[in-house]
C-alpha cells in the first residue's frame, strides 16, 4: 500500500505498543454468544497480524457478563501464542482461575467516580480498591504483570465532568498497590485533547511517569484519535484500541465504540511511528470476525479498506 504517505513527526515517540481490546472488552457486550473457537481464531489472527499485546478474556462470574462465561475453554486454546495475553480479573477467585490456567498478564478494573464504581462493581471506590489490593499483591508475587483501568476518567453519565484531581487520587492508588500499568479510560467518549493534556500533566506532577501511563479512548463525539494525538504528544507510548472499533459503552446510548485499531494504524503510519502491525491483515481479520457477528465493522478505515477490494 503507498497510503497513507509517511510524514513523520519528530515530537512524537518513535514507537506505540497497541493493547488490543477486541476478544474481551469488544465482544463482551455482544448479545449473542460467540462461540469459544471464534474467539480464538480471532486471538491468532490478531497475533498473526502483528499485535503483540492481545487481551484475551476476563474470569468474572457468568452472571455479568455471559459472552465471557468460556474463559475457562478459550485461554487454554490462545495460551502460547507469540503474544502478551492478559485477562482481566475482578477478585481474588478470577485470580486463582487465571493462575490455575496459566496466565502471565491480569488486570484490575476500578473507577475514578462513585456512580460507576456502584454501578459496575456493588462497592465505593474505596471498597473496590481495598478489593483489589490482595489480588495486585499476589499476582504480583507469583511473577504476574499487573495492569489497573481506571474508567470515567473525563465524565460520568450520572455525576457529569469528574474533577481531574478525583481521578488523580484513584490512579496514584492503584499505582501505590504496584500495578506496573494504568490505563485512563474516557469511558463514555467525552474528552477533548485539552482535558487529556491537563489530566497527564496533572498525574505526572503527582508522582505517576508518563512511562506508567496508557490511554483507552471511545469514540462517541468523534474525538478518540484527536485525544490520542494529545496523549502522544505528552509521551505517552500504549493505546487501548479494538480491531474493527467493536464494543460500546452500557450507559451512553450514542457511543459508538471503542477507538477502532485500524483507524489508529492508519494514524500511527501516516506519521512514521512503528506499531509492528500489518494494516491489511488486520483489516482482513475485522471484515472476518464483523462477517460472523453478521454486521459490518464500524471502522471507517475497514470500511474504505475493504469496499476498495
Amino acid at each position: 500500500m503507498t497510503l497513507p504517505m509517511t510524514v513523520p513527526d519528530p515530537s512524537l515517540p518513535a514507537r506505540v505498543r497497541i493493547h488490543e481490546v477486541g476478544p474481551r472488552d469488544g465482544l463482551q457486550n455482544e448479545k449473542t454468544a460467540v462461540p469459544t473457537e471464534v474467539k480464538a481464531e480471532f486471538i491468532r489472527r490478531l497475533v498473526g497480524a502483528g499485535l503483540s499485546t492481545v487481551e484475551t478474556t476476563s474470569f468474572v462470574h457468568p452472571h455479568w457478563v455471559p459472552q465471557l462465561a468460556d474463559a475457562g475453554k478459550l485461554f487454554p486454546l490462545v495460551n502460547g501464542l507469540p503474544a502478551r495475553l492478559p485477562v482481566l480479573v475482578p477478585n481474588e477467585r478470577g485470580l486463582d482461575r487465571a493462575l490455575t490456567l496459566g496466565a502471565r498478564e491480569i488486570a484490575v478494573f476500578a473507577s475514578a467516580t462513585e456512580s460507576f464504581a456502584k454501578a459496575n462493581l456493588n462497592r465505593t471506590v474505596d471498597e473496590a480498591l481495598a478489593m483489589f489490593e490482595p489480588v495486585v499483591v499476589r499476582a504480583l508475587e507469583a511473577g504476574l504483570k499487573v495492569r489497573g483501568y481506571l474508567s470515567m476518567c473525563f465524565g460520568d453519565p450520572w455525576e457529569g465532568a469528574v474533577p481531574v484531581e478525583q481521578v488523580v487520587r484513584v490512579t496514584k492508588a492503584l499505582a501505590d498497590m504496584g500495578c506496573d500499568e494504568l490505563s485512563l479510560g474516557d469511558t463514555i467518549g467525552v474528552a477533548t485533547p485539552g482535558h487529556v493534556g491537563r489530566l497527564l500533566r496533572e498525574l505526572n506532577e503527582a508522582g505517576v511517569p508518563t512511562s506508567r501511563l496508557a490511554v483507552h479512548f471511545h469514540d462517541t463525539y468523534g474525538q478518540a484519535l484527536a485525544n490520542t494525538l494529545a496523549a502522544l504528544r505528552h509521551g505517552v507510548t500504549t493505546v487501548d484500541a479494538s480491531a474493527g472499533g467493536l464494543g460500546g459503552c452500557p450507559y451512553a446510548k450514542s457511543a459508538t465504540g471503542n477507538l477502532a485499531t485500524e483507524d489508529l494504524v492508519w494514524m500511527l503510519d501516516g506519521l512514521g511511528i512503528e506499531t509492528g502491525v500489518d494494516l491489511a491483515a488486520l483489516t482482513a481479520t475485522s471484515v472476518w470476525m464483523a462477517e460472523q457477528l453478521g454486521r459490518p465493522s464500524p471502522s471507517r478505515t475497514v470500511r474504505a479498506l475493504s469496499h476498495k477490494e
